[in-house]
């Protein structure tokens, strides 16, 4: 498979061809068969997306990488296009050689995950300097989430949090930086103040059930959500240790 053009994005119709006759390489932007080089765990979760039918859900897919704390390529369908993303969440970074605000909120809406293999590509301020891209390539990773959580396709809970009873807002989560404004911004700056339920959230002035779960799920991305209630639900214990681990980043 030839070398990602940085100037050019793959069209779907030519990524579906290329990995048809892909090799086993793992090479960065160079093979296209190599999820069975990701961990265990988060092969496993990608199956288990799979049989609920949420294999192509990127939400999903990033906020399994997230739990799993794996830097991870992950190829997005954007319209006609593919987009490469590398992220990086021990660091709270992303490499892509364009940038993804660069897609309009329409095009979002229809986002679609393809597929996963290791990354090819380091961090920057890695030691491996051959693999580590120019700076203005890697992009703080929140943003990202945040618009894909508001924009994107999914409309309800994620997996990792849907059979929480109860959600806060960190009390460090800046609703004003973060952009968060009308309805949704009030909604936020409540749950600042006050533990609430789903079905709360969704109640109050402006919510509705879609709009709460776009919220709760960009928080929960952005590693600003203290969840509480009890869960039967492996992937929520990870998730909270997850989310644990990212807040003590923060102080």
């Amino acid at each position: 498979m030839r070398q990602f053009d940085d100037v050019e994005l793959w069209r779907v119709s030519a990524f579906k061809r290329l990995r048809r006759n892909a090799t086993n390489s793992t090479e960065a932007y160079a093979g296209l068969d190599g999820l069975s080089t990701l961990s265990t765990g988060l092969t496993c979760e990608f199956n288990n997306l799979r049989q609920l039918s949420l294999h192509d859900d990127a939400l999903e897919i990033f906020s399994a990488c997230l739990r799993h704390l794996e830097s991870t390529l992950i190829y997005l369908q954007c319209g006609d296009f593919v987009w490469p993303v590398t992220i990086f969440p021990a660091q709270r970074l992303f490499h892509s050689p364009r940038d993804l605000s660069e897609v309009a909120f329409s095009v979002m809406g229809d986002i679609r995950f393809l597929r996963a293999e290791p990354p090819g590509v380091r961090p920057f301020g890695h030691r491996d300097l051959e693999r580590v891209m120019p700076a203005n390539q890697y992009r703080p990773i929140g943003p990202l989430l945040r618009t894909l959580a508001f924009h994107g396709p999914r409309k309800t809970l994620l997996s990792a949090i849907a059979h929480k009873t109860k959600f806060k807002l960190h009390a460090g989560a800046m609703v004003t930086t973060l952009g968060l404004t009308g309805a949704i911004g009030s909604a936020a700056r409540r749950m600042r103040r006050e533990p609430a339920s789903f079905a709360q959230v969704a109640s109050w002035p402006g919510m509705n059930a879609e709009r709460a779960s776009r919220l709760l799920n960009a928080m929960y991305l952005s590693s600003g959500l203290v969840l509480s209630g009890q869960s039967d639900s492996g992937p929520l214990r990870v998730g909270q240790r997850f989310l644990d681990w990212a807040l003590r980043l923060r102080t």
